[in-house]
């Protein structure tokens, strides 16, 4: 064989492998993150992820197949029949937890300098929420499946409140209040 057969063939190797690569990458990002449902059993919302990996293969071969890697209501009933799973098929973008803050923050303002919030940044300037009794917390201190609840009774606090929030609650030698007053 020559040379020009040889280029052809390691070409369409590298060109049939970036396809399914890209296809697995495509799917991979669109199964990841948690999710949340509501459990058919108990009809009670459930914090859910898929296996990503084993779907995103799947995929790949043309074959759509979920499975749950972990839920908020396991190990207690990880024999489930996965019954949720028609929830995700159905909307999956809608039930990403992301999606669900993400929406919950557009246009409210903050509890604490009433700006709006418009935008979240995810990556590193998390919003955070103000419990009923005026406590800032993170999202990392909230259960995803407790969102409905937390949502209902707490209210958004956007980055730059939470940080001050926070220092002023873990070093209160380290700030000085001073009363805001109008001056003309």
């Amino acid at each position: 064989m020559s040379t020009v057969v040889y280029v052809v063939v390691i070409a369409l190797a590298v060109g049939l492998a970036c396809y399914f690569l890209a296809r697995f990458g495509r799917s991979y990002f669109k199964l990841r993150g948690k999710r949340l449902v509501t459990c058919p059993e108990t009809h009670q919302p459930a914090a859910v992820s898929l296996e990503a990996g084993q779907g995103a293969l799947k995929a790949v071969i043309g074959v759509r197949h979920l499975w749950l890697s972990e839920c908020s209501r396991w190990p207690e009933r990880q024999g489930c029949g996965q019954e949720c799973l028609k929830q995700i098929e159905l909307a999956p973008e809608a039930c990403l937890v992301r999606l669900i803050v993400t929406n919950w923050y557009a246009g409210k303002p903050c509890a604490v300098c009433l700006r709006t919030i418009d935008e979240v940044e995810w990556l590193g300037h998390n919003p955070a929420l103000m419990d009923p009794e005026g406590k800032a917390i993170g999202w990392e201190a909230v259960a995803p499946e407790k969102l409905p609840e937390v949502f209902s009774t707490y209210r958004p606090v956007c980055w730059d409140c939470n940080v001050a929030e926070t220092l002023r609650r873990e070093h209160p030698e380290l700030v000085t209040e001073r009363p805001w007053t109008w001056r003309p």
